[in-house]
């Protein structure tokens, strides 16, 4: 099954807490600090790979979770990094944080990587808080914390050539003439409605080809199955437009092949600009020579060759092939263009990590922050080296100045995380 979106869940790893530990080796006086340093959590990254060319493996598992960093150990022994988690992605997916909707990563080549979920630090073990005042420090740092969301992963097709075309004039039939792929194949309109791939060779050559569904008017906008996979063409470097030139379902070629190329344009400017070709397919069906002529001369004063083909006779799929290597050959290479990408690491961030929230609810004072928290969790509460620490920090961040602003008097309550205490200056 062809898969080319899905929403999963991923957190990195917990960075590993610091150890406290004091030496206490016989014979060794008035032992120091020895706690080690707690070791990174894993990350979670994201990594294209040539050999996937669907997003079917996310389809049934949507939660991902990378190891927690261990733990900081005595005799300034640092805990084990954990490892990270690599999940393979094929080529042209989109890593979007599903929060924002924003690109975080366009990964077009294989092997491109991303790292989408920092794992936390690993946590300072007690030795670093030793000093000239505090020779025996009983606190150490808790380890970093682990990175969480959703994110939506949206395949964009990399293929050579797209087929494009009504529903019904004969794409996948050629697809199946051309490549191996087997396509399912029907007189009934939307056969298909997941993109074919298949790899076409001529002579010492090779190309990708890929059969999008059928777009009808009003695609731009979603109708039929527009939206889905009109997405997938922006990549191709080639158009192959099939038209059904015999009208054996009533239909005006010339009506067809304005509608589609209209949807392109309205859809992204630059789809209406890519190199087109043009295959007038179910020529054994045509009654009338003067018809194929009409449209011939139309389409080529616009600029665009016309090859009169059946796909179900095999006529003319030989000369039409033989141009499309010619053309590939002979079109100026360009890397695939890159959706915008949201840096995630945004400047100020470190300074909203170290921000210090204060409200007030009812008669308790509210204490919030991401650093705050971290210290809250490696502070001792039976050492008062450790408590000195964690009020020294609130009052280099302001907060013991913006309790007093909304009139906290000594004895009132006040709320880090789950926790409440009495306030004494």
């Amino acid at each position: 099954m062809f898969v080319d979106r899905a929403r999963i869940f991923i957190r990195s790893g917990k960075g590993g807490n610091g150890s406290v530990s004091f030496r206490t080796e016989k014979y060794v006086p008035d032992g120091g600090p020895d706690g080690g340093d707690g070791g990174k959590g894993g990350d979670i990254i994201f990594q294209a790979n040539a050999n996937l060319r669907t997003l079917m493996d996310f389809r049934y598992k949507t939660k991902y979770f990378a190891q927690d960093g261990e733990n900081g150990k005595k005799k300034k022994q640092f805990g084990k990094n954990a490892g990270d988690l690599i999940l393979k992605v094929p080529p042209g997916t989109l890593i979007i944080d599903e929060e924002t909707g924003l690109t975080m990563a366009d990964l077009i080549h294989d092997g491109d990587t991303y790292i989408a979920a920092k794992g936390g630090k690993g946590g300072k073990g007690n030795v670093h808080y030793k000093s000239s005042t505090r020779q025996a420090p009983n606190f150490a740092e808790a380890g970093g914390f682990a990175e969480e969301r959703w994110v939506i992963l949206e395949l964009k097709l990399i293929a050579d050539v797209g087929i494009i075309g009504f529903p019904n004039v004969g794409k996948s039939t050629l697809l199946s003439i051309v490549t191996s792929a087997k396509p399912k194949i029907g007189n009934y309109h939307f056969t298909t409605i997941h993109p074919n791939l298949g790899v076409v060779e001529i002579f010492d050559k090779s190309f990708v080809i890929a059969d999008i569904p059928g777009l009808i008017e009003g695609a731009h906008k979603g109708l039929g199955l527009g939206l889905s996979f009109l997405k997938h063409i922006e990549r191709t470097k080639i158009l192959l437009h099939v038209v059904d030139i015999s009208g054996s379902e009533g239909r005006d070629p010339v009506y067809d092949f304005e509608q589609i190329n209209q949807e392109l344009d309205r859809h992204t400017k630059k789809l209406s600009r890519k190199p087109q070709i043009v295959a007038a397919n179910k020529t054994d069906l045509l009654q009338s020579q003067e018809k194929y002529e009409a449209f011939k001369h139309y389409i080529e004063n616009k600029g665009y060759k016309v090859f009169p083909i059946s796909a179900a006779s095999k006529q003319g799929i030989n000369d039409l092939i033989k141009h499309i290597a010619w053309e590939l050959d002979n079109i100026k290479e360009e890397e695939p263009q890159l959706e915008d990408i949201f840096d995630m690491d945004i400047h100020g961030q470190k300074d909203e990590y170290r921000k210090v929230s204060v409200r007030k609810e009812n008669d308790i004072y509210v204490l919030e922050g991401k650093q705050l928290e971290k210290i809250f969790n490696s502070t001792n509460f039976n050492d008062l080296e450790s408590l000195r620490y964690l009020y020294n920090y609130l009052k280099s961040r302001g907060a013991i100045e913006k309790l007093l602003e909304l009139g906290i008097q000594e004895g009132d309550t006040v709320k880090i995380k789950d926790y409440e205490f009495e306030f004494y200056e």
